[in-house]
């Protein structure tokens, strides 16, 4: 198999939820739908680099994986049944009218949210079905970011897929009701989707902007369905989580962590716009956990400096966040607000109850070292260090924790 170029490569991930989603309304059937997009992307790394990137790939992909489903349903021969055959000359039918240069391909990722969040399916297979699909991470990816083995959420990813089937779940949007019912869980996709984003579990590169992009849009497109002010935090948080993103590398890929980003690169449009929703989100009265972190998220934006920070806010604004939405990162993250607010000793006294929790969790290991090393526990902070280092996928993470262990007397 060929080579694909970097810039491919990255236009490829950038589109690959549209295509997929598309495809998967077109043909209701995931696994057919992955099938025929895996096809499609080898002929990609097969021709591209020869004749050229097409002018419209979106939809030279999606006219591939077309084709290449209706390869495949002819050959089937589970599907050769008379209700098969007749749906095979109904898409078949479909297939003529393909996407070409100048056509835009429908965009149904939305659709897809909702689908893969329908009550029949577990809280946690709806999240990874997502992030399969939408966003194409690995399993592996996906796996890291729940804390589980591979294997366990293989298991619950074909599991959805199956219950999707064998339900007959529609891939539509639901009434209003079912939509109120599901919009925490599609929070929390979006949500997920771009922390997936901001910290790149694989690879080169410490972010991934095509999946931030990708959350963003899913987030305005939210908003404008239902103006809430929960759906409205979310939105404010990652605006002004996006507003750091051309801060957090080098012009190389290297990390620069927060306390040495350069503010002046941060994004003054994101900020004023993540600043205005969460006012008019904390205006109305109904706070909830993304409100809460937005919060956290604009008193970032508004130090001048990473030691001028008001951290005993932060702090105390995590301790809320405990009380709505309790969880081992959460109170990880109020710790470290803590000792760089100057309690050092306290923090790490709430460390020791996470470990059990935390023990593959990378974020923990590297905090703990840096409050070890403000303790002058250098011996500890040096193993911390080396853990973290052990637990991380991403080269350009792996130099920057290695370059605070290189610091250490």
């Amino acid at each position: 198999m060929g080579q694909l170029a970097p810039d491919y490569a990255a236009m490829i991930r950038a589109h690959y939820g549209r295509v997929l989603a598309a495809l998967i309304a077109w043909l209701r059937d995931f696994d057919l739908a992955e099938e025929a997009l895996a096809t499609a992307l080898l002929r990609a790394v097969e021709t591209w680099p020869r004749r050229g990137q097409p002018d419209n790939p979106p939809a030279w992909l999606l006219s591939v994986a077309r084709r290449a489903a209706l390869d495949r349903l002819r050959q089937s021969k589970v599907r050769a049944a008379p209700l098969a055959r007749a749906t095979l000359a109904m898409l078949a039918e479909e297939a003529e009218d393909m996407p070409n240069a100048d056509t835009p391909i429908p965009d149904e990722r939305l659709r897809l949210i909702f689908t893969c969040c329908h009550p029949a399916l577990a809280p946690e297979a709806q999240i990874a079905l997502t992030l399969k699909t939408l966003c194409g991470l690995s399993v592996g990816e996906i796996a890291r970011a729940f804390l589980v083995q591979e294997t366990t959420m293989a298991a619950r990813i074909t599991r959805a897929k199956a219950k999707i089937a064998g339900a007959g779940i529609p891939f539509s949007l639901p009434e209003a009701a079912d939509i109120a019912a599901r919009r925490d869980q599609v929070l929390a996709v979006v949500y997920l989707i771009y922390t997936a984003a901001h910290s790149a579990y694989e690879g080169d590169t410490p972010t991934r902007t095509d999946l931030a992009h990708e959350a963003l849009h899913l987030a305005e497109l939210l908003f404008a369905l239902r103006p809430e002010p929960e759906v409205e935090g979310l939105l404010a948080l990652l605006y002004l989580h996006e507003s750091r993103r051309g801060a957090r590398s080098t012009e190389s890929g290297a990390l620069v962590s927060l306390r040495d980003q350069d503010r002046g690169l941060w994004d003054a449009r994101l900020i004023a716009k993540g600043r205005a929703h969460l006012a008019h989100a904390l205006g109305q009265r109904h706070p909830g956990a993304y409100q809460i972190q937005a919060a956290i998220s604009a008193l970032h934006a508004e130090a001048a400096s990473f030691a001028a920070t008001d951290w005993a806010q932060i702090a105390g604004l995590y301790r809320a966040l405990e009380g709505l939405a309790p969880s081992p990162v959460v109170t990880l993250n109020r710790a470290a607000a803590i000792a760089f607010g100057g309690d050092a000793g306290a923090a790490l006294e709430m460390l020791a109850p996470l470990q059990a929790a935390l023990a593959s969790y990378q974020p923990f290991y590297a905090t703990r070292a840096e409050i070890h090393a403000q303790l002058g526990a250098h011996a500890a902070a040096k193993q911390d260090y080396r853990r973290a280092i052990e637990l991380s996928s991403n080269s350009a993470e792996q130099s920057w924790l290695a370059a605070q262990l290189a610091r250490l007397p």
